[in-house]
């Protein structure tokens, strides 16, 4: 997986030297339960992600180019509503300190990028919790379309089952887009 570059932004690898600015953001409980995940409660449980979950799959590291920050998190993973499709499934999580500046939707739309061109998608998806507007707007402004809410689909930390807005976004819709 290769570094991406934005205006503002440089996705990484993460590494296991990370956990300690994972955790600095993870530990909000108004980052992870958005989500679905809860709260990290240690750095040991930052580390525990970074290498059983992000070193595992195609996920970044969001940092601010200025200062080498870790902010966030963004990656595509096997979309399991598309078995035999050329397809992955966005996710990401932020810092709630940028929230509002445009920096997911700026690392999306670089990852989005980099999926179609480079990995040769056919279909980027990507679902949010209906509570979670922000997610939402980060997607739309992405170009996604809805396709519709599966409900009950997702359980949650705490054993909830949440509904699932679902988007996608096909090839050719980024291809018009990038031709505007």
């Amino acid at each position: 997986m290769k570094e991406i570059e934005t205006q503002r932004l440089r996705l990484r690898l993460w590494t296991k030297e990370d956990a300690k600015e994972l955790f600095a953001y993870a530990t909000s409980p108004n980052v992870g339960p958005s989500a679905g995940w809860k709260p990290h409660e240690n750095i040991e449980e930052s580390q525990k992600i970074i290498e059983q979950l992000f070193l595992q799959n195609d996920v970044w590291a969001v940092t601010l180019k200025e200062s080498g920050k870790i902010v966030g998190s963004i990656g595509i993973e096997f979309d399991k509503r598309r078995p035999g499709v050329s397809s992955k499934e966005l996710g990401y999580s932020l810092s709630e300190q940028y929230w509002g500046k445009g920096i997911m939707t700026e690392a999306a739309k670089a990852v989005i990028d980099f999926g179609f061109s480079k990995l040769g998608l056919e279909v980027i998806a990507a679902c949010t919790g209906p509570q979670n507007a922000r997610s939402q707007r980060v997607i739309e402004k992405c170009g996604f379309v809805y396709e519709g809410t599966e409900r009950r689909t997702f359980k949650i930390y705490d054993g909830t089952i949440r509904d699932s807005k679902c988007y996608s976004l096909l090839r050719e819709e980024w291809e018009k887009r990038e031709n505007l």
